[in-house]
């Protein structure tokens, strides 16, 4: 049964404290990926810009794929660039040895590291194969 709780019960119960920890947790801004997983990521987005630049070269159209590629390269550089700033903490990225025997951890709960590695690649490969799709039909009409 449900049973109401009166202030003076729960003031019996409760573990009241005065002072809040003065401690603040550590700050981990590193993401837990290695960075090859970050590069390869990084590698096949330029390489389809590069690829689709190269089938479709023009004039105009390079303006459009020097864009993409800063785009590309500032959505990678600025993170980078935030988990180097201040406060320093202590933690780094996960080697690619501690990544293969530990996994990530996810809102799902703990992930292999092959799991891991194709969840974060699966979009970037599929882009770059939809991209030699597209070579290949141009080239074919």
């Amino acid at each position: 049964m449900v049973e109401q709780l009166t202030r003076e019960k729960i003031a019996q119960q409760a573990d009241i404290r005065i002072e809040a920890p003065r401690v603040a947790a550590p700050t981990d801004r590193t993401f837990e990926l290695p960075k090859g997983l970050y590069v390869a990521t990084v590698g096949l987005y330029l390489g389809f810009i590069a690829m689709l630049a190269v089938t479709f070269s023009h004039p105009e159209l390079s303006i459009l794929a020097v864009i993409f590629g800063f785009s590309v390269i500032a959505g990678f550089a600025l993170p980078l660039i935030w988990t180097r700033l201040a406060p320093e903490t202590k933690s780094k990225a996960k080697s690619w040895a501690r990544f293969e025997q530990e996994g990530i951890m996810t809102a799902y709960g703990s992930t292999t590291a092959r799991d891991a590695t194709v969840q974060v690649l699966i979009l970037p490969t599929l882009i770059f194969m939809w991209g030699i799709a597209i070579v290949v039909i141009a080239a074919l009409v």
